[in-house]
């Protein structure tokens, strides 16, 4: 597992802000371990800090901005490229603006802003998702997919013509190192098409674009510049693509393959990557069996939970009960065709919300009875072979009284549905 890194120094770049115009300084600076990336607007008072998260992103147009009360940062993606591909987990990052400056419309200066300040390994483990199946976006003709992949990150990148808005169709393909960014990717300017200038300026845009920092494509010419790489526009994607993959909660090992996407896209796959994360990082169970016998008095040949396996009190509980042939109640119900009676399910459905109400500290002592049961509904049979998935949600809850909304389901189908009101006594 590799190790957490931050620079050794202080390091510094300034400039002019692609789309507002403003000037603006910024200074990185070392960071403890595990506090992430930290942007600090000095420039208002306080210097309040907003932490580089997905849960802050906000939508502007043509750039990637984050926003938490009313602190933004805006064009964050340059920055945040080269900070991931140089392998810098944790930094303080301090600007007196409110956009990141666009300097050379790359990210070569801030890559070597970071890199003279020099690079150190942390005492802390770097946190890293391994992707183990596709996860797929699409959008018109915008398409991204990330495929499991165990040797790091890697991006395969197709742009093309754009109806001849470009001199043609190009493919950037490239394991993303220190090295292979700087040398490949780094020196990639923003660009726009020509036909898109004046719509942009209209909309308050590009305000400290010029012909040297942005690639401004007209067919096959390239406006007031000479291009850094044939496919400059392409290298450029994979560098915005590095940027916004950046918002992922933990350091990906995946193939990303992306046609003419964009920041909206790349951030939709972030998303669904996050949950994957979320999901991975779950936990198997919250409460095993021993811990489900010491909340419910319910004993075998009775009990019909097997695990709880999320747990959100005081609102929601998700239970497991495996059903097998050995079931008791299979000897007399249907033997030759069993299946698990309709009553059980409610009674299964009525534990697990048992479960969460005495797991709450004012219920300690307490045991919960039936009071009546409402919108009952069987939807299709369970039977051995058949995992529960019991989910139940408190509707309401008071001193001598809960209700719940609870059901069963099976391989995703709805097998058994109710609301249930449970009477609390004190345990004799």
């Amino acid at each position: 597992m590799s190790a957490q890194r931050t620079i050794a120094a202080p390091a510094s770049v300034s400039g002019i802000g692609l789309h507002s115009g403003e000037h603006c300084d910024v200074t990185f600076k070392p960071a403890p371990p595990d506090s992430g990336i930290v942007f600090a607007r000095v420039d208002l008072e306080g210097a309040p800090q907003l932490r580089a998260h997905p849960d802050r992103l906000c939508q502007r147009a043509r750039r990637t901005a984050m926003a938490e009360g009313d602190v933004e940062v805006h064009t964050t993606e340059h920055f945040m490229s080269a900070a991931t591909a140089l392998g810098i987990d944790n930094l303080l990052v301090e600007l007196n603006a409110v956009e990141m400056p666009g300097l050379d419309g790359s990210a070569i200066e801030v890559a070597e802003a970071l890199r003279s300040a020099g690079i150190v390994e942390q005492d802390a483990a770097r946190k890293t998702f391994t992707l183990k199946d596709p996860v797929a976006v699409s959008a018109g003709n915008a398409s991204i997919v990330a495929l499991p992949y165990h040797n790091g990150f890697k991006v395969t990148y197709s742009l093309d013509d754009h109806g001849g808005s470009f001199a043609g169709t190009s493919m950037v393909e490239l394991d993303i190192t220190e090295d292979s960014f700087v040398n490949e990717i780094a020196r990639a300017r923003t660009f726009c098409l020509a036909q898109e200038v004046e719509q942009l300026r209209a909309l308050g845009l590009g305000k400290g674009a010029n012909y040297e920092n942005t690639c401004v494509f007209d067919g096959e010419k390239v406006i007031g510049t000479k291009l850094r790489y044939p496919d400059e526009a392409a290298r450029h994607k994979v560098l915005d693509l590095i940027g916004d993959l950046a918002m992922a909660t933990r350091r990906l090992n995946a193939h990303v393959v992306a046609v003419r996407t964009g920041h909206r896209e790349n951030m939709a796959l972030v998303k669904e990557l996050n949950k994957r994360i979320v999901a991975a990082e779950k936990p198997a169970y919250i409460f095993d069996l021993p811990a489900i016998l010491d909340r419910l008095p319910h004993r075998y040949p009775f009990l019909l939970v097997d695990r709880i396996i999320e747990y959100d009190p005081p609102r929601t509980i998700v239970g497991i009960k495996n059903v097998t042939v050995n079931e008791p109640h299979f000897m007399g119900h249907f033997p030759g065709n069993p299946v698990m009676p309709g009553v059980l399910q409610v009674e299964a459905i009525a534990q697990t919300g048992a479960v969460l109400l005495l797991t709450l500290p004012q219920n300690e002592g307490k045991l919960p009875l039936f009071m009546s049961m409402d919108k009952v509904k069987f939807r299709r049979t369970v039977r051995p072979g058949d995992v529960m998935r019991i989910e139940c949600e408190t509707l309401r809850i008071r001193d001598r009284m809960a209700a719940c909304r609870g059901r069963v389901l099976v391989d995703g189908k709805i097998a058994c549905e109710a609301e249930i009101r449970s009477m609390l006594i004190d345990q004799p």
